[in-house]
C-alpha cells in the first residue's frame, strides 16, 4: 500500500524525451513484490486506479528505452492533487478561495469588500467587525487520522483517504546544516513542507470552519481567514460568539491560534453616533484593533480608503524605475524595456487592481500614473493607462465568473429579459456603485 502510494507522489528525475514515442505505463507494474499478491491485485482492480492510469509517458531521444526510463508529462504528485480536486463536490467551503480553478485573491478580497460594502448601504446605523486571524505553524499541527475522517465525508475514495493517512504519519525528520545532521525524528502530525499535497490538504483540513450566524462570514484564503461580522442596531451577541465558536473549533481540530498577530479591523462610515465597541478577549488576551491591515498583499483601512495602498505601490514601482534607467543606459532594445516594465513595474501598479482602483481617488491615481508616463519616458514607448488595464481586467474577472456557476458571487450577475445586458446592482452610496461587481456588471453590458 505504502509503495503505490510513494509511487504517486514521487518525483524522481529522469530524462525528458522529444521523439514522440508514447508508451502507458500501468501503476501495478510500480508496486514491488514484496506487497503481498492478493492486496496488489485487489488495490489495482479499484476503479481509483483505473483513473490513475490514463497517464502519458515520453521516452528519451535516439535510444532504446525500458519502462523505468519513462518519466510522466505530469508529476505523480499533480496527478493526486487534481484528482483529489476532481473529486470534491462543488459546494464545498465555497468560501476557501485557494487552490480551487477560478479562484484567486482578488476573488477573496473582492467578496469580503462586496459584503462590507453592501451591509454599510443597507443602513445608516450599520457597521462591519473583521477579525484577520492568524494560526501558530497552521501546516504542522494537522491530524492525519482527523482529516481522514474529514475527507471521507467528503466522499473521497477509501483507499486514497488510507494512503494519505499512511502518507502523513510515521514521517522521518531531522536538519542538516553544512555537514552536520541532526538525529531523526519520527512525526505523525503536520504535512510536509514544500509538498504540493499540503496547501490543498490543509485547506480541506478546515473545510467545516464555517460561520454559524447569517450575520457573520468567514472568508479563506488557504490559512489567511478573516472572520467578518455584519453590526446591526449595535449589536454584538453573533460575532463575539462566532469567535467564541472559532476558538473552541481550533481547540477541537489542534490548531492553535496566535493571539499577538490577530487583529481587529472596525469600518464605521456613521459619523454623528458616538459607539463603545466590545473588545475581543481569545484565550484571555484581548486582541489588537487596527486602523489597518495587510490583507493578501492589499492594504484595508477603517475608511476603505485606498490612499495607504496606493502610495504604498508608488513607492515600490518608483524604486524599480531606477533599474529601467539603468537598463535604458545599456542602450537595451525598446521592446526588452518594455518587457522589464511589464513584469517588474506593471505587475506592482496592477496587482489586485479590480478590488481597489474604482474607489481610489484622483489624486492616488494621479500618483500611480505618473509613474507610468515616467516609464514610458525612459523606454520610448506609449505604455498601457491603468484606467484601461482596470476596465479589461474587469471584463476579464466578470466573464470568468459568469461562466462558473459554482463561484460564490456568481448570482450576483442576473441577466434581464433581452437576455444580452446584466441587471444592475443596487447601491445607494458611491463606495459600492464604485466597487468591483458593480463596475465589472457596467463593464459588461457596455462590451455588449
Amino acid at each position: 500500500m505504502l509503495a503505490l502510494f510513494l509511487f504517486l507522489l514521487s518525483r524522481e528525475e529522469r530524462p525528458v524525451c522529444g521523439s514522440g514515442v508514447m508508451a502507458d505505463l500501468r501503476l501495478s507494474d510500480a508496486l514491488s513484490d514484496s506487497v503481498a499478491p492478493d492486496v496488489k491485485e485487489n488495490m489495482v482492480q479499484k476503479d481509483f486506479i483505473a483513473s490513475l492510469e490514463a497517464e502519458t509517458f515520453e521516452d528519451k531521444v535516439g535510444e532504446t528505452v525500458g519502462k523505468t526510463d519513462y518519466i510522466p508529462l505530469l508529476d505523480n504528485d499533480d496527478k493526486v492533487r487534481d484528482f483529489i480536486t476532481s473529486s470534491l463536490p462543488a459546494s464545498t467551503d465555497p468560501l476557501q478561495f485557494a487552490y480551487r480553478h477560478n479562484r484567486s485573491t482578488d476573488d477573496a478580497i473582492a467578496h469580503l469588500l462586496h459584503t462590507t460594502l453592501t451591509h454599510l448601504d443597507e443602513g445608516r446605523g450599520n457597521y462591519v467587525k473583521m477579525l484577520f486571524v492568524d494560526y501558530s505553524s497552521a501546516f504542522n499541527t494537522i491530524i492525519p487520522s482527523l482529516l481522514t475522517t474529514k475527507l471521507g465525508d467528503l466522499g473521497l475514495h477509501t483507499y486514497l483517504c488510507d494512503w494519505i493517512s499512511n502518507f502523513l504519519t510515521d514521517r522521518p525528520q531531522s536538519v542538516r546544516v553544512g555537514n552536520c545532521a541532526s538525529s531523526t525524528l519520527t512525526l505523525s502530525t503536520g504535512a510536509p513542507q514544500g509538498c504540493v499535497l499540503s496547501p490543498l490538504l490543509y485547506s480541506l483540513y478546515t473545510y467545516d470552519c464555517t460561520a454559524t450566524s447569517s450575520s457573520n462570514t468567514i472568508v479563506k484564503f488557504a490559512d489567511d481567514t478573516v472572520v467578518v461580522g455584519l453590526i446591526s442596531d449595535n449589536d454584538e451577541r453573533a460575532y463575539l460568539e462566532e469567535i467564541k465558536h472559532l476558538e473552541n473549533w481550533c481547540q477541537e481540530n489542534n490548531l492553535l491560534l496566535n493571539v499577538s498577530k490577530t487583529k481587529e479591523l472596525i469600518v464605521d462610515c456613521s459619523k454623528k453616533q458616538e459607539r463603545h465597541y466590545q473588545p475581543v478577549t481569545i484565550s484571555g488576551t484581548t486582541v489588537e484593533r487596527v486602523d489597518s491591515f495587510r490583507y493578501l498583499g492589499v492594504h484595508i483601512s477603517q475608511d476603505l480608503s485606498w490612499s495607504r495602498h496606493t502610495s504604498s505601490l508608488a513607492k515600490k514601482a518608483r524604486q524599480r524605475l531606477y533599474h529601467l534607467r539603468r537598463l535604458r543606459d545599456f542602450r537595451l532594445p525598446s521592446k526588452v524595456l518594455r518587457n522589464f516594465y511589464t513584469c517588474t513595474i506593471e505587475s506592482i501598479l496592477t496587482g489586485n487592481i479590480t478590488v481597489w482602483f474604482g474607489n481610489s481617488t484622483k489624486q492616488d491615481r494621479q500618483a500611480l500614473q505618473r509613474v507610468v508616463r515616467s516609464a514610458e519616458r525612459i523606454t520610448h514607448s506609449e505604455l498601457p493607462d491603468l484606467q484601461t488595464t482596470y476596465y479589461k481586467r474587469c471584463q476579464t474577472k466578470a466573464r470568468k465568473i459568469v461562466k462558473d456557476p459554482t463561484h460564490p458571487n456568481n448570482r450576483l450577475f442576473s441577466l434581464l429579459r433581452s437576455g444580452r445586458r446584466f441587471r444592475s446592482l443596487k447601491a445607494k452610496t458611491e463606495r459600492l456603485k464604485r466597487s468591483f461587481f458593480p463596475q465589472a456588471i457596467r463593464a459588461l453590458n457596455q462590451g455588449n
